[in-house]
């Protein structure tokens, strides 16, 4: 779970909206513009489904495996990627990768008026921030969904509290991105 304090290019999220052609169109520009194939691009989806509001990762994961992305996904419902497997999961990266092109995608809390917002930011993902985890940093580029807002009260509490309908439309929302971006940048590499 991160906390979105930075900027980037962000959309509200409705799987159905245009806007999320925006996102996908960058995306396609990121893929295609790094000269990487489809097997060294990897979709690093982080949480837990023991929580729904952290749960975004893995639900993304098992979409994008179920869509058939040509990419490497991990982070799945069945394998989630979490902060007791993540340095873990980074070795096992880089053992069998070179040099990748990695896009993190997390659950994230924020600002009220941005919940169900999906953001693509340039840079490496940290997650845990919202809870005070001190993990590696993640990614090239990351993808982050807005689940709820940081209140007074203990960062848990909001994620306990997050509803499953903003998660699966986040989830939703950044697996057409995504499939969107892949399916039309391959063989274009």
């Amino acid at each position: 779970m991160s906390n979105s304090q930075e900027k980037g290019v962000g959309i509200f999220c409705d799987p159905n909206d245009k806007n999320t052609e925006r996102l996908a169109s960058l995306m396609r520009e990121i893929i295609q513009s790094s000269g990487y194939q489809n097997e060294e691009i990897i979709f690093l989806c982080i949480g837990s489904d023991l929580s729904v509001g952290d749960s975004l990762g893995p639900l993304v994961g098992t979409m994008l495996k179920e869509h058939q992305v040509p990419c490497r996904v991990y982070g799945t419902l069945e394998k989630p990627v979490h902060a007791f497997n993540l340095k873990e999961t980074l070795k096992e990266i880089k053992k069998e990768f070179k040099k990748p092109l990695i896009f993190s995608v997390d659950a994230c809390l924020g600002n009220q008026n941005q919940v169900g917002y999906v953001f693509l930011k340039e840079g490496p993902l940290v997650p845990g921030k919202a809870l005070k985890k001190v993990l590696p940093e993640v990614g090239d580029y990351h993808i982050i969904g807005m689940v709820n807002y940081i209140d007074p009260l203990p960062a848990m509490q909001f994620l306990n509290d997050t509803r499953l309908y903003t998660v699966m439309n986040l989830a939703k929302t950044i697996v057409k991105i995504i499939t969107q971006a892949t399916k039309e940048s391959q063989g274009t590499f």
